[in-house]
């Protein structure tokens, strides 16, 4: 064994068990037996374990433990192979055991397995959309509160469709009452962002993503919920409601590289009165570095030209590489004093569970 194999085999140790850490910690204690069992899948003789022994250059920025066990979750959900619902119902979970059923689901449906490690998950969560509902609300009192809004790495657009979720974010209400997507996480830390003003009002709303998911269509919508940690029912009737909204009034989405959608979104005519506003949420890290550039160098020109009557605003929550927390902040451009510094407002949950606000920050 050389030594860039020993190489590659302590990365994905490590990488499998920062994965599997990460997933108990947030209450997925399911997934993460599923995700210890992946080492045993990778040194087996199958077309899955030998192109995950040969995948160059593997990190946790690839996401491909998540690839496999979305898979693995696809063939619970059409009833391809069952074995895995007593492990994600708790009822197994003695690791040996696990190990060897993963192993066996795995040489049985290794052809339908392996195109599952083509492209990264897509874990469009519309729990997230409290911390960028919050964002936009703090920002709301310091911009026109009247928000055109357009989303990067929107997946299916569940979040594209943030003006349709009823809110309670720490007693703080926003949104129509009536939606089938309640959004009310734990709310924690010192105070809670600031009410709607009475001019609040999303305009408009659009999303890119490169490969957009329909979720007019069953067999998309089935692999956006495969994604989803099977130990998180919440999550998963989330999903359901977003496909009931989906079905009402489909997200405004279009299949663009992100650099050329946040440029294309900058260039358009900005109307006074409007704070044109991007966001996203937990895609920043998957996207490539020149690609990240482009985007902030458009947005430094952009920013140049703003003014009070026509502001700007870049709303993220996305995971800070030195602490893996999650971090929601918000730059504003508008010719005064937003001149894009980032306002660290909260930390929150990476799928909506709880939201952290820093009320010392946040003012």
């Amino acid at each position: 064994m050389d030594t860039r194999e020993i190489m590659l085999i302590e990365e994905f140790d490590a990488a499998i068990k920062w994965q599997a850490d990460h997933a108990a910690n947030n209450g997925a204690e399911c997934t993460a037996r599923v995700i210890r069992a992946l080492s045993q899948v990778r040194q087996s003789d199958t077309q899955l374990g030998r192109r995950m022994a040969n995948w160059e250059g593997l990190t946790l920025k690839d996401a491909m433990p998540l690839r496999v066990t979305g898979g693995l979750h696809h063939l619970v959900l059409t009833s391809v192979d069952e074995r895995l619902r007593p492990v994600y119902a708790s009822d197994l979970t003695d690791q040996e055991e696990i190990d060897a059923l993963v192993l066996d689901i795995v040489s049985k449906h290794d052809a339908q397995l392996v195109p599952w490690l083509d492209g990264p998950p897509q874990t469009n969560e519309a729990g997230r959309s409290a911390s960028i509902m919050a964002g936009l609300l703090w920002a709301a009192q310091r911009v026109h509160p009247r928000f055109d809004l357009f989303e990067l790495g929107a997946s299916a657009g569940v979040n594209t469709m943030i003006d349709r979720y009823y809110y309670n974010l720490g007693g703080v209400e926003a949104g129509p009452k009536n939606s089938p997507m309640h959004i009310a996480p734990e709310w924690r830390g010192r105070g809670a962002p600031p009410p709607p003003p009475e001019a609040f009002e999303i305009v408009s709303a659009r999303g890119c993503d490169l490969t957009p998911i329909n979720l007019a269509d069953p067999d998309s919508a089935l692999r956006l919920k495969a994604y989803v940690w099977p130990d998180a029912s919440a999550r998963l009737e989330r999903i359901d409601a977003a496909i009931q909204l989906a079905a009402e009034k489909a997200p405004d989405l279009v299949q663009m590289d992100a650099a050329e959608f946040a440029l294309g979104e900058l260039a358009k005519p900005h109307a006074e009165g409007i704070t044109k506003a991007m966001f996203h949420s937990i895609m920043w890290q998957y996207m490539p570095a020149e690609t990240q550039e482009a985007i902030e160098e458009a947005f430094d020109e952009a920013g140049a030209r703003a003014t009070p009557q026509k502001p700007l605003a870049w709303i993220s929550l996305e995971t800070d590489p030195a602490t893996f927390r999650h971090e929601l902040k918000v730059r504003i451009w508008d010719g005064l004093s937003g001149s894009g510094e980032p306002t660290l407002l909260a930390h929150a949950h990476p799928h909506g569970a709880w939201v952290e606000w820093d009320e010392v920050t946040a003012n």
